[in-house]
């Protein structure tokens, strides 16, 4: 582990260049994640996140060596039922998919028939981690409870939640997100979040007009959910926007190992780390 990113953000932000807003085109997305595994701030960066429909038309084959050993985590945009499809498309480019992560409902449907997929996957592939993206309305606690009742079984499945999007529906409140937190808390259940978390801090995006929650204060509230907080406590480190409170509480456990929380896809890496280098929360000048 680097001395430059400690032990509490090794790992937190995945490779989501090739998703919007940044919309990479593939080949750049290869080269710049390359670089990003061999720049001294690596340890602070996950694999790169690829969606199933670009693996099934081939757009990563002639782009990676199979020698070099390229890790990718697979989004299944295309449907849980298609993610071997995709899957099986790695190995002749030796190519490794870490994780597997996909929706298994929309808004306001059942999550459940979804999820019994999504757990028949995990059976299926082993070691791979597996997060079921769980929307934030009906059926919501009965799908931990069946994700968490999985995990216990053995298999390597946890939760993944959206924080954002194109709607303000879609930006959970600071209580929404602090209960989910501690939900998962209750369950001994592990956490990826997706979309919105642009940046450090909670803020408010003068182009759109939503406010984001951020990076930093998730990573504060879910050290407070992990130390017996409840949710009042855990949403108000959420919804805070002065810096110093939860900045401090972050760098108070930067050596130990981060609860719950398996991290986040961002579009851009220079973004966070840019945020957590002016916060002095990593160590290192860093050059794009």
């Amino acid at each position: 582990m680097s001395t430059q990113v400690p032990r509490l953000l090794a790992g937190l932000v995945d490779d989501a260049a090739v998703f919007p807003p940044g919309s990479a085109a593939p080949p750049d997305a290869v080269i710049d994640h390359r670089r990003h595994r061999a720049a001294w701030y690596a340890d602070l960066v996950g694999p790169l996140l690829l969606p199933a429909s670009m693996i099934e038309a081939g757009e990563l084959s002639g782009l990676v060596d199979p020698a070099e050993g390229f890790v990718i985590g697979l989004i299944g945009d295309t449907g849980v039922e298609r993610l071997p499809v995709a899957l099986s498309f790695l190995a002749p480019d030796g190519v490794t998919a870490r994780q597997v992560e996909a929706p298994v409902a929309k808004r306001g449907e059942d999550p459940q028939p979804g999820l019994a997929e999504l757990v028949k996957l995990a059976e299926q592939r082993g070691g791979t981690a597996v997060y079921a993206e769980i929307p934030l309305t009906f059926g919501l606690m009965g799908a931990l409870d069946t994700v968490a009742d999985a995990r216990a079984g053995g298999l390597p499945i946890a939760a993944k939640f959206r924080t954002g999007g194109l709607a303000a529906e879609l930006f959970p409140t600071p209580v929404e997100l602090a209960a989910v937190i501690c939900a998962c808390r209750d369950r001994e259940l592990p956490f990826k979040l997706t979309a919105g978390l642009h940046h450090a801090i909670r803020h408010r995006d003068p182009e759109t007009g939503f406010t984001h929650h951020g990076f930093v204060n998730v990573l504060a509230a879910t050290l407070a959910a992990a130390g017996g907080a409840e949710v009042d406590e855990v949403a108000e480190l959420l919804a805070a926007t002065d810096a110093v409170r939860v900045v401090e509480r972050v760098r108070a456990h930067r050596d130990d190992e981060r609860p719950l929380w398996v991290g986040y896809g961002s579009c851009s890496i220079s973004e966070p780390l840019t945020d957590l280098i002016r916060l002095g929360l990593v160590n290192g000048g860093f050059e794009e």
